[in-house]
């Protein structure tokens, strides 16, 4: 099991809620066979709670109600899983083109009984007539100029997307917004997200499209 420290379990309880066992596993599966299977390395098991999957959820604030979230290049399910589990009236569809990434998602939504997601291989931007989402998120997957290709057209026309990034945010936003417009981005800002519960927050690029 990986220890929290007084503050992360404070934030996991309100995060997560009577969910949060769930979590636990979650966070017990990234630490063993998601390390074993080389999705994140072993320097990162410490900071799982902070680094990771709290830092994902709290984006679960930014989001409304009963809508369908596409996550771009899951991975490891940052922040896909973390909002799966954090919030059950969302639908999440994970979208990762590598085999093996796409089977230990599937073998953990399977464990953790998450009845509200969608494992799909492909790249986003092969699989875009196969996904219908209110919302798109994507954690390091690539910068914004390029990001914007790969997340704009799951919308359809219509929704937001939710990049979490760092302290590049703004400099990435200067540089994407003509490609943003173009994809039909009608309004990016930077938003934040878990700034009364996390040591450090988490940084939110928002692009409202339609």
């Amino acid at each position: 099991m990986v220890e929290t420290s007084p503050a992360e379990r404070i934030a996991a309880e309100r995060i997560f809620g009577s969910r949060l066992d769930l979590a636990e596993r979650y966070v017990g599966h990234l630490a063993t066979s998601g390390m074993e299977r080389g999705l994140l390395g072993p320097r990162e098991v410490p900071r799982l709670w902070s680094r990771h999957v709290l830092n994902c959820a709290v984006v679960a604030d930014l989001i409304d109600e009963n809508l369908r979230v596409a996550d771009v290049g899951s991975g490891a399910g940052l922040p896909g899983l973390c909002l799966a589990i954090a919030r059950p009236d969302l639908h999440l569809t994970l979208i990762e083109p590598l085999e093996r990434r796409v089977n230990w998602l599937n073998e953990v939504v399977e464990d953790l009984g998450l009845d509200n997601v969608t494992v799909l291989r492909g790249r986003a931007e092969q699989v875009v007539k196969d996904v219908d989402a209110d919302v798109v998120t994507a954690r390091a997957v690539s910068a914004l100029s390029t990001l914007a290709g790969l997340t704009i057209p799951l919308l359809k026309g219509k929704g937001e997307v939710l990049a979490i990034k760092g302290r590049s945010a703004e400099e990435e936003i200067a540089k994407a917004a003509k490609a943003i417009r173009k994809l039909g981005g009608r309004e990016t800002s930077i938003v934040t997200a878990g700034e009364d519960l996390l040591e450090e927050h988490t940084t939110v690029v928002r692009i409202l499209v339609g």
